[in-house]
């Protein structure tokens, strides 16, 4: 018999339950949707008219079978709590996005990334079956075949569309108890692709091995690759949970050590580096802003209550300065035309720093080729490499509110890459579903979900119902 860890305080029938009576009080013709108190988001969207469904039970991990390296999870629970019940084995999920209350249902539906994601994928790639509250109140269990393949294929990147998770079984990976990183600094874009060309082919680097790998450009001329790997020997580990950041690390330390856990959370304290809009990172502010708010949830909170208040909106324009256009993206760009992009958009758009994560589609463990999903369809054996910047930008004279948007959408297609959806997009609905597999996706809409009671991808990604 296999060992088990199962958390007794989850009653999974219980939630579900609950979560079927509250799907059953939304009445008739009304768009179904979650009551859930935080998000990911960064697009506002329309209030709801109805009740939501409510998924209060379903944010805990059913149990951990470290033998099997696997786990049932719920839908609604975050990686900070499956990270804390995973590493208590010694393991992770395959890929553990970088901010603390994503979800892991949120995840794959609506795709996630980190520094493991060269080796591994994205998360739904790791995830061995799951159950859906489909658009028509059914709960489906799904597998990569069998009669629910359809919807197992197309749920990632559906953004709630086609359904919500309700339980997920995921693969998991040893992990030892610290990371070394090497901070290593390129002066030449191409120097820096080709260094991740090399790890994604070796899994190495000047002799060391890679377990993960992201980094940061603060300029075309000055961009960091941070190489990292699993150890049980460390010295000291640094802390970037007090008085030191992070990001401002890769500048002045070649070599770096933290704990796996602080590894996982490294850019959550700060938001990567956008808890300077705060103040937070202001020596003085830092000390007296205290420990346990100094997390990504509790800024986007403020980023929700100035959406809805426009205060600093509003102070801008007395001091007479211009409005500003909100760039929040991460999008995906093939490895050969990363270096030219970036030039581009430190040229064109001007945001700094900006995340570099490098990616491929998950290979299998025997033979054949890495597996597509049709609804975010990247090319198998492609490295890609996601880019991330996250601020605001003046608009210009005569100017459109989104124009810079639209600009980089059309610079992410003529360089043959993606982008995700959890954030601004202005597509048409023609290029929308070429994009994003608008054909397949139709399909399996109209199969689970007839009488179309959630909200369609288009409509939550550009229209934002």
């Amino acid at each position: 018999m296999r060992a088990e860890r199962v958390d007794h305080r989850v009653d999974h029938d219980g939630a579900v339950d609950l979560l079927r009576r509250s799907y059953a009080a939304v009445p008739p013709g009304e768009t179904v949707r979650l009551a859930k108190r935080t998000s990911n988001l960064f697009r506002p969207r329309s209030a709801p008219s109805a009740p939501g469904l409510d998924v209060s039970g379903l944010g805990g991990v059913i149990g951990v079978d470290p033998v099997a390296r696997t786990a049932d999870v719920q839908g609604m629970c975050t990686y900070e709590n499956l990270v804390d019940a995973t590493l208590a084995h010694g393991l992770m999920p395959l890929v553990v996005p970088q901010l603390r209350t994503i979800t892991l249902g949120g995840a794959v539906t609506g795709l996630g990334i980190e520094s493991t994601s060269f080796r591994h994928g994205l998360p739904h790639e790791s995830v061995l079956e799951l159950d859906v509250l489909t658009g028509a109140g059914e709960i489906v269990a799904c597998r990569p075949d069998g009669e629910h393949a359809d919807l197992f294929a197309a749920f990632p990147n559906s953004l709630g569309s086609l359904g919500y998770a309700t339980r997920l079984r995921i693969e998991l990976q040893p992990v030892r108890r610290y990371v070394a990183t090497r901070n290593v600094r390129f002066t030449r874009l191409e120097e820096l692709t080709d260094a991740i060309g090399e790890v994604v082919a070796k899994g190495t680097w000047d002799g060391e091995p890679v377990d993960a790998m992201d980094g940061v450009m603060f300029s075309p001329g000055e961009a960091y690759l941070v190489l990292a790997r699993f150890t049980d020997d460390a010295p000291r580990p640094s802390d970037y949970t007090g008085q030191d950041i992070y990001y401002r690390s890769l500048r002045r330390r070649p070599r770096d050590w933290l704990t796996t856990y602080d590894y996982l959370w490294r850019w959550d304290t700060d938001w990567f580096w956008c808890s300077a809009a705060f103040g937070v990172q202001h020596p003085v502010v830092r000390r007296l802003w205290p420990t346990r708010l100094r997390r990504s949830d509790v800024y986007h909170r403020i980023v929700r209550l100035e959406n809805r208040y426009r205060v600093s909106a509003r102070i801008d324009r007395l001091r007479g300065q211009p409005d500003r256009e909100r760039v929040v993206q991460d999008v995906e760009i093939p490895l050969e035309g990363t270096a030219d992009f970036l030039r581009w958009f430190a040229r064109e758009v001007r945001m700094s720093p900006v995340w570099l994560c490098p990616l491929r589609l998950r290979e299998p463990a025997g033979p054949g080729s890495a597996r597509a999903w049709p609804l975010y369809p990247m090319r198998p054996g492609q490295t890609y490499v996601n880019i991330g910047f996250w601020g605001t930008v003046p608009i210009a004279e005569g100017a459109a509110d989104g124009d810079v948007n639209r600009t980089i959408e059309r610079a992410v297609s003529e360089a043959g890459g993606h982008k995700s959806l959890y954030s601004d997009a202005y597509y048409d609905r023609e290029e929308f579903d070429r994009l994003y597999g608008g054909g397949t996706w139709r399909a399996v809409k109209d199969r689970y979900d007839p009488d179309d009671r959630l909200t369609g991808l288009y409509e939550k990604a550009v229209a934002r119902r």
